[in-house]
């Protein structure tokens, strides 16, 4: 099992779908916090739906950026958080930040990366004209979006998509994957060599460990 903590911004559907993989034993894990830089954000209540702690820290609150992250820092560290999940946390971390919870945070993100990191990423690509997109969990680095990728999964472009009708579909698979990474991470078979993870395909096994013959770890949409 590990213990995670999940920073979010928006309605927190990411949320909902971590919390629908631990009750349905599909991920074993325990959310000890779910905090939001927004007081209004629909993912408190579904937290809250669930009795899963939740707390409130705003940026307005805080002097300097600094005082504001070692405030998330504290809260995740006093409930014993092993991994930091990114699930529409609509703020850049600092390096500070990273290096409290070092190679042990990760973000899902609307795209295929490296391609459209940053905002707008599901209008960019149809402008664009790509026929796949996707989305990716990756690590947290100090870039933008720039982490090692733990799992993408590939999602056609239709002709009559919409930024809504796109959006949807990613959405369908990010509720898929990023539940199937944090298990990987509890499951310590992770490996991170530069800027590529690996899975050993046994439990047991943590970033850093020696692993004959490594398997690169990607899921595709089905």
């Amino acid at each position: 099992m590990v213990n995670i903590g999940v920073l979010a911004s928006g309605r927190g559907t990411n949320l909902q779908a971590i919390i629908d993989a631990v009750r349905d034993k599909r991920l074993d894990a325990s959310i000890r916090v779910v905090i939001s830089d927004h007081p209004g954000a629909g993912v408190l209540e579904r937290a809250k739906g669930c009795s899963i702690e939740t707390r409130v820290v705003e940026r307005s609150g805080f002097p300097t950026k600094k005082a504001f992250e070692d405030e998330i820092t504290k809260v995740l560290k006093e409930r014993g958080v092993e991994l930091v999940v990114l699930a529409g946390f609509m703020r850049i971390l600092s390096p500070t930040f990273l290096d409290a919870f070092p190679m042990k945070i990760i973000n899902i993100h609307p795209s295929l990366l490296p391609s459209f990191s940053g905002l707008e990423v599901q209008k960019r690509a149809l402008e664009y004209g790509v026929k796949f997109t996707g989305c990716t969990v990756h690590f947290v680095d100090k870039g933008m979006d720039t982490g090692p990728i733990i799992i993408q999964a590939v999602v056609p472009v239709e002709d009559g998509d919409t930024v809504e009708t796109l959006s949807a579909r990613i959405l369908a698979e990010e509720h898929r994957i990023l539940p199937q990474a944090i298990e990987l991470f509890s499951q310590r078979r992770l490996r991170v060599e530069g800027r590529r993870v690996f899975a050993d395909g046994r439990p047991g096994r943590g970033p850093g460990d020696a692993v004959e013959n490594p398997v690169a770890l990607i899921f595709n949409g089905g």
